[in-house]
């Protein structure tokens, strides 16, 4: 028998494809088996020119918040792409969601001045509301993200300039990966956004599976995610602390191991 903690439990990762390794080796390091159905794939914006206009005039700028390491990601691959470097102006500051997110920003070449101690919007928004007034910020997000960030720091007295840097979208094999892991049987499913919330019960549908996945303990890896998941009706088994990576695993094993 094996002394690992999550030894033969299988356990379903709905990160995007690119993203999923650090999060499936932790689980493998427990025993489990992680079963990747990625229900997120990144997509260029709808429109580059607003994203373009932004990047190509940061010494406007006060602040920039990056919202995600997909968010950073972009944004160097679209200077790579103008032909420029990601430089930052003396005066601009650079606030991140998440460590992940200030790590890939210091990767860039950016100095990052603010992480909030919990990496959810609401949080950034309290470090920054009482610095906020008269500054001029950029924000780049995902399309259609939440307006917590850019109506909050507005009603501070900022003036908030919010672009696509991409697009969330829910690659085509989703739906069947999903019915084979479903039939194949599951012991916990893990969520890291609320996208990837939305997109597996999008998926689910065109599945025709049923939703939510029967009897499976959800576990998420904050507050926003589990919000989402109670409002789809499936109330998170669980939440990390602190909502990251580390503390998903350890939420896992948590759930799966009494």
């Amino acid at each position: 028998m094996s002394a690992l903690p999550l030894a033969g439990r299988r356990v379903l990762v709905t990160r995007a494809a690119h993203q999923a390794g650090k999060f499936s080796e932790g689980l493998r390091a427990l025993g489990a088996e992680p079963i990747e159905v990625a229900v997120l794939e990144i997509r260029p914006p709808e429109s580059y020119e607003p994203l373009d206009l932004a990047l190509c005039a940061l010494d406007r700028y006060d602040w920039l918040i990056l919202t995600s390491a997909n968010t950073v990601r972009s944004l160097a691959e679209r200077v790579d792409f103008l032909g420029h470097t990601l430089a930052q102006p003396a005066h601009l500051q650079v606030a991140a969601i998440g460590e992940a997110t200030a790590s890939a920003a210091r990767a860039a070449g950016l100095q990052v001045a603010f992480v909030p101690d919990e990496f959810v919007a609401e949080t950034l928004v309290a470090g920054l509301r009482m610095q906020s007034s008269g500054q001029r910020i950029l924000l780049a997000r995902a399309a259609v993200a939440r307006d917590v960030i850019p109506d909050a720091l507005r009603s501070a007295g900022a003036v908030v300039d919010v672009v696509e840097a991409y697009r969330n979208a829910m690659p085509q094999a989703a739906p069947e990966q999903l019915r084979r892991a479903v039939d194949e049987a599951l012991d916990a499913a893990t969520f890291t956004s609320s996208s990837s919330v939305t997109h597996l019960a999008e998926a689910a549908l065109l599945a025709g599976v049923a939703w939510p996945l029967a009897g499976l303990p959800a576990i998420s890896i904050g507050p926003i995610t589990s919000q989402t998941l109670r409002d789809l009706g499936w109330p998170p088994a669980a939440e990390a602390i602190p909502s990251d990576i580390p503390g998903l695993i350890a939420a896992v094993q948590q759930i799966l191991s009494r």
